[in-house]
């Protein structure tokens, strides 16, 4: 059986269901190619090799390309070559590898043909200039063009044994008995007798690898059917994989278990996803698109890159409760420790985990261990050590002592193989069948378990791959700049090279020498200059080394070693004064020393031309692994963590990079770059503000490029929050009226209402008189909304009681702890709406009337933040468990933008109405401003006093933006330009959004207090109750200037501006939401209050008197707020729902 076989069955039984998905992350949608298309397009390639190819015997082609929708296709071509007689294996080619080395591969592995993905031609040309010609026409809907090895080229055979000299330091000494054959680096054990593995065998090989090897050497493996079936057929049973899986190819083509990853899911009708390289490397959108958008559920992976997700991440995302992923297979490097493993993962998560261990040189998996469920329970000790699990079909492990005995119990080291799990390693034609590879790695045996203690050597596993230390070492000793070095492996994070320098050694010049000898994961992170080696005792340090002591394993039997802990302590030292000497200058400086580093990074230090402002990394000759260097050399410059900087090179320019720094290094000032100069532009010139004392007058406001259909609506949300814009005359019909209180002071678009006398607005459209706005609904019965004080006391009516019943009730399929948002548009023929988002990922758009689902999206994680609308009426803004803030359009739902932060977004999004900015907190420490029309962040600032949970709070005089945190910070903002203007620390952290009026800024606290201050930052006065305060403030024109929140002390509170207690009620539990005021004459014109405790009871209470009007309970907890449209109360429920209710008077329901 061959793998093409395998993937034939499951293509004839599985020909129109997806084979593969290829996402780009971006605007772009995902592409996909069924089995069918897939074998086609493999049958295509066949083809044309059988033409163009013309080679004796074996056929080895190189792969040179990045992951794409045509990955399989290109792959199964290979395979299937062998149905035409053309025994062919692939063997991939690292683009971005060192020129040097993968020549090297190539050469190693006698590869005449090379594919070259068609967009990477270019890259390779300049890269093995003169060494392959074009030997035929590319395929273009295939997307690949053939080259073929020239076929004298002396320059090359001189490098490749340069190379060879370099990487080959050492050669193997081992055992010359009978049976015993011996290999470079690598004892071979024959444990069985009679025949051997051919390598010319018909139809042997898959594919070819290169590998470095246990002393750094790179290896060549080449890999038969017979040796990697039995995995896939294996781990198949293992993981039940079935045609409804969706597997993810997670790991290069260059390491093996990619393999594994595409064949397990093309040989069981079940589907790939590929995702760019780039997108491994950014965590947010990499979580998004695996277990959002395609729902992944079988994920193999090296524990980096699970890491690479940060804790959040994993515990939100990838072990939820209801993640889409049903296997999570790690191997490649040691496994994670149970308990950290345990605090990734939701005590309800099902996900089944497992414990992979191979080696490339027996490819790939050798052993397999499922982590029992129990050992995730509270009680179970979390010292359980992980065994390395049982071996898979075919294959055998054996553990032996230095003598070469068996162990049954104790310490050996594990040497792997099976009668017929052989591989070829670099220059071997025959293998006796049963060979045994060592491995190099040391285990306990206990109890017929195998436990993994180490390497016998220097080797490292860094980005997936295994890499020894000493390979590093020797390739800079070779320079001629370097007198002695050692390396470290600090915190197994980092890789550092102690240098010893002759003359005068630069070292950015020495890291682009080692870039170009090196493979990508063995460049070092950092290189530290000193003046000598520290050495073990009884030997005094010296400058000048023999290299002996320094680079070759032998050395561990002389005294004066090395001293690895001294030189531990000598970078720790480092780091520590490079933080006290890594103060800036200002921002010319860092734009100078950002310029400098991306050319040293991406070799163009020889450029004397400037960088384009709109340069960006990946385009530039970067890679993602450069990248991650860059990332380091900036936080190494600037001395401190820059949050979202990795995402920020990846995708964004260079301008991008630095104005990303800049706020994070000078929050305070405003620093902006133009082209490559910087200039500060000073607040007093031009700035279109002034300061009187603390206090901002805004002069004008910066125009935005809106969207030209706007859209005339008034959008309300908790806590009395008004929204109107773009009225017309048509909007106002004097009819029967309901009031509803208004936030006045937080909305700019509502100043020029707070006049005396009566007037018209033309240029919004719409008509005040006594300073009532008055507007008709759909139902053709009148709104009025007060936007100053109403004075008349409300007459006391009878004892009528309000009855509650459900309108309609929507199931969102999670709880919904997002409060909603009611538009009601001015045009008779649109129907009022009720956004709404859930834990279930959802987002609804239901008609406020009817209670039908309009429209419905799935983001990308749950949703707990509540929309708010933006200045055109086209888009939703509204913030998501995944770090994003999404802006849907209104109309369908449809993704307009998508914004990253570096954490959860639970913080609601205020919108400016005269600029059209959008202001929203993350959990990672900032709150943000963005311009939902150019899809730009206008700036960011960092709070320092941890995660923004509330909503941000907008006044307009002042202008401020007043921020709270969970870290019990209260900041107030200048809007325009993301500076701090004040702040006051309250010591506990704050849940409650602030809310403000002409004189205050009003914020409760889980201290149980609410807090009052001037927007100069005094504080005024607090009213203590005895609970938590997660209730925000709500202030409300319809009473006298009253103030109402609850506490977690089960009380409804409503307090006057000085901080005195008017009344209280007491609920039946907690309150955790905002109340809001409301009025209508169907009401008896009463002026009330809706508010709601956590055990799911609705209260209408008398706003004057706080006493109850009425009550209803709903199925479920509730911690949304309500928010009131005439009669119609809409709140969500965590039974899943969310429920509008019809007011009514008793007996005069309708």
């Amino acid at each position: 059986m061959t793998l093409q076989e395998m993937v034939n069955q499951a293509a004839s039984l599985y020909s129109d269901r997806k084979a593969v998905w290829f996402d780009e992350c971006n605007d772009k949608p995902p592409t996909f190619y069924t089995y069918a298309a897939v074998v086609r397009l493999a049958m295509e390639l066949t083809t044309f090799l059988q033409k163009h190819c013309d080679q004796q015997g074996k056929c080895e082609i190189g792969l040179y390309c990045y992951p794409g929708i045509n990955l399989p296709s290109w792959i199964l071509g290979f395979c299937l070559v062998r149905i035409l007689q053309v025994p062919a294996a692939y063997s991939p080619i690292d683009p971005d590898a060192p020129p040097m080395l993968s020549t090297y591969f190539m050469k190693k592995s006698n590869l005449q043909y090379i594919l070259v993905e068609n967009d990477k031609i270019n890259k390779f040309r300049m890269s093995h200039v003169g060494w392959f010609y074009h030997s035929s026409s590319s395929i273009e809907h295939i997307g690949l063009t053939l080259f073929q090895m020239s076929s004298s080229n002396t320059d090359l055979n001189s490098q490749v044994d340069d190379v060879k000299s370099k990487y080959e330091p050492f050669k193997a000494i081992g055992n010359s008995q009978p049976g015993y054959t011996i290999c470079p680096d690598q004892t071979e054990v024959k444990t069985s007798e009679g025949g051997y593995m051919d390598v010319g065998q018909k139809y042997s090989l898959a594919y070819v690898l290169h590998t470095s090897g246990t002393t750094g050497i790179p290896k060549i493996v080449r890999v038969p059917h017979k040796c990697i079936v039995p995995n896939i057929q294996h781990l198949k049973s293992i993981f039940e994989i079935t045609q409804d899986d969706m597997l993810f190819l997670a790991s290069p083509l260059t390491f093996d278990p990619s393999v594994v990853e595409l064949f397990i899911a093309l040989t069981s009708g079940a589907s790939v996803l590929v995702v760019p390289n780039t997108i491994k490397m950014m965590p947010v959108e990499l979580s998004a698109a695996l277990f959002h958008h395609h729902h992944v559920t079988v994920l193999q992976a090296t524990p980096t890159l699970l890491r690479r997700f940060g804790a959040h991440i994993i515990k939100s995302t990838v072990l939820s409760a209801n993640t889409s992923l049903r296997v999570l297979a790690l191997g490649g490097e040691a496994f994670p420790v149970l308990n950290l493993l345990k605090s990734w993962k939701h005590k309800e998560n099902k996900t089944s985990i497992f414990n992979l261990y191979g080696i490339t040189e027996v490819s790939s998996w050798a052993t397999c261990y499922k982590i029992p469920e129990e050992v995730f329970s509270a009680d179970f000790s979390t010292d359980f050590p992980i065994p390395l699990g049982s071996p898979l079909l075919g294959t055998k492990i054996e553990v032996r002592d230095v003598n070469g005995s068996a162990v049954l119990e104790g310490e050996g080291q594990i040497f792997i193989g099976g009668e017929e799990r052989i591989c070829f390693l670099d220059d071997e034609i025959t293998v006796p069948l049963g060979t045994m590879r060592e491995t190099g790695d040391f285990v306990r045996v206990q109890n017929a378990k195998l436990f993994f203690l180490g390497r016998k050597d220097n080797q490292i596993k860094r980005h997936g791959k295994r890499f020894n230390i000493e390979c590093l070492q020797q390739a800079a000793e070779d320079l001629c700049q370097v007198e002695a070095c050692a390396v470290i492996w600090y915190q197994q994070e980092k890789l550092i090279l102690f240098v010893v320098p002759k003359d005068d050694l630069e070292e950015r010049e020495t890291l682009t020498e080692l870039q170009k000898r090196l493979p990508a994961h063995a460049v070092p992170d950092e290189l530290v200059l000193i003046k000598a080696l520290p050495l073990t005792s009884h030997v005094v340090p010296i400058a000048v080394c023999n290299r002996t002591l320094t680079s070759a394993g032998e050395r561990s039997g002389l005294e004066g070693k090395v001293d690895i802990s001294e030189l531990n302590k000598i970078y720790q030292n480092h780091l520590n004064s490079r933080r006290r000497d890594s103060k800036l200058s200002g921002a010319e400086e860092l734009w100078e020393k950002l310029q400098y580093l991306w050319k040293s990074l991406l070799g163009l230090l020889g450029d004397s031309t400037g960088i384009s402002k709109d340069a960006v990394f990946l385009y530039s000759g970067g890679d993602s692994l450069k990248a991650l260097r860059f990332y380091d050399e900036i936080e190494k410059l600037v001395g401190k963590a820059v949050p979202g900087l990795l995402e920020v090179i990846l995708s964004r320019s260079i301008e991008e990079v630095y104005r990303h720094i800049l706020k994070i290094l000078f929050p305070d000032e405003d620093q902006l770059m133009n082209y490559d100069n910087v200039v500060k532009r000073k607040l007093s010139e031009n700035s279109g503000e002034d300061f009187h004392g603390k206090y901002i007058k805004l002069k004008s406001e910066r125009g935005l490029e809106v969207a030209s259909g706007l859209i005339s609506f008034i959008a309300l949300s908790r806590g009395n929050h008004f929204f109107p814009m773009n009225f017309t005359k048509s909007f106002m019909q004097p009819n029967n009226t309901v009031q509803v209180g208004v936030e006045l002071l937080q909305q700019p678009s509502f100043l020029h209402l707070v006049t005396p006398s009566i007037m018209k607005s033309h240029a919004q459209g719409y008509e005040v008189e006594n300073r009532i706005l008055t507007v008709t609904n759909k139902a053709n019965k009148t709104v009025c909304c007060s936007v100053q004080q109403i004075h008349a006391e409300c007459s006391h009516v009878t004892t009528a009681e309000l009855a509650l019943c459900v309108r309609w009730k929507s199931n969102t399929r999670k709880c919904v702890d997002a409060s909603p948002l009611v538009i009601i548009p001015s045009e008779e023929e649109v129907s009022a709406s009720v956004y709404v988002g859930s834990h279930s990922n959802t987002m609804q758009a239901i008609d406020l009337d009817l209670g039908e689902i309009k429209w419905e999206k799935n983001l990308g994680d749950r949703i707990e933040s509540s929309a708010c609308v933006s200045k055109c009426g086209n888009f939703i803004v509204v913030g998501c468990y995944d770090g994003l803030v999404y802006v849907l359009q209104s109309s369908d739902g449809e993704i307009h933008w998508t914004f990253v932060t570096e954490d959860t977004v639970k913080s609601s999004a205020v919108v400016d109405p005269c600029s059209g900015l959008v202001y929203i907190g993350s959990h990672d420490q900032h709150v943000y401003a963005l311009d939902i029309y150019k899809k730009a962040c206008i700036w960011k600032l960092h709070c320092k006093g941890g995660a923004v949970f509330s909503s941000p709070c907008l006044s307009s005089f002042p202008h401020h933006l007043y921020v709270a945190t969970l870290g019990g910070l209260l900041l107030a903002v200048n809007p325009v330009m993301g500076s701090k203007i004040w702040k006051s620390f309250l010591g506990k952290p704050l849940f409650s959004s602030p809310h403000c009026n002409e004189k205050y800024v009003y914020v409760g606290c889980v201290d149980g207090n609410l807090y009052c201050y001037t927007h100069s930052g005094e504080k005024v006065w607090q009213f203590s109750t005895s609970g938590p305060v997660f209730s925000s403030p709500c202030i409300s024109s319809l009473t006298k200037q009253e103030i109402f929140f609850g506490s977690h002390d089960c009380f409804i509170y409503c307090c006057n501006m000085e901080g005195n207690l008017l009344w209280k009620f007491e609920a039946t539990s907690s309150v955790y939401g905002t109340p809001f005021v409301f009025q209508s004459d169907d009401l008896k014109n009463k002026i009330l209050l809706a508010a709601v405790s956590t055990d799911g009871k609705v209260w209408i209470l008398n706003a004057k008197s706080g006493t109850a009007e009425g009550v209803d309970k709903l199925p479920g907890e509730v911690f949304s707020s309500p928010v009131v449209w005439g009669t119609k109360l809409v709140v969500g429920c965590r039974n899943d729902y969310v429920y509008c209710l019809d007011l009514y008077i008793t007996g005069k329901k309708e």
